[in-house]
């Protein structure tokens, strides 16, 4: 079902098969910092999450959400302090063009006038690639 505005949106920014890509940023904050110290280090997650909406405004509405709802108290094992995780924002929200199947793009990225070198370094080696780094310590 076509909504009124549909016209005034760009193809880019709506998504035909009713999923949307998010980039939910969450920031551990221990409890016995100093919060006016914004050059402190920290422990930040980038999560890459899927949503489904009708459009780009309820997708912003729930992607808010998933983020809020992952707002949480822990504690640091390795020191035994105390924090929380907490919701910074959104680092991105695009629609999914295709629908979602083996094969599916869900994100893409252009790089324009680069080398043929620099395009063959873009590319890692299998055991380069983050899901086989099973390094404990990480």
């Amino acid at each position: 079902m076509k909504k009124e505005n549909d016209e005034k949106i760009p193809y880019r920014n709506r998504s035909h098969s009713g999923w949307w890509i998010t980039s939910v940023i969450m920031r551990f904050e221990y409890y016995d910092e100093d919060k006016n110290d914004l050059k402190r280090k920290c422990k930040v997650w980038d999560n890459l999450t899927l949503i489904e909406a009708n459009d780009r405004d309820e997708a912003y509405d729930k992607a808010i959400e998933c983020g809020k709802v992952g707002e949480n108290e822990a504690w640091d094992e390795d020191t035994g302090r105390r924090g929380r995780w907490q919701f910074e924002g959104l680092g991105l929200l695009l629609p999914v063009y295709d629908n979602l199947e083996n094969g599916a793009e869900v994100l893409w990225t252009e790089h324009e006038d680069i080398s043929v070198e620099e395009s063959m370094a873009l590319v890692l080696p299998k055991l380069q690639l983050g899901c086989f780094d099973d390094n404990p310590n990480e």
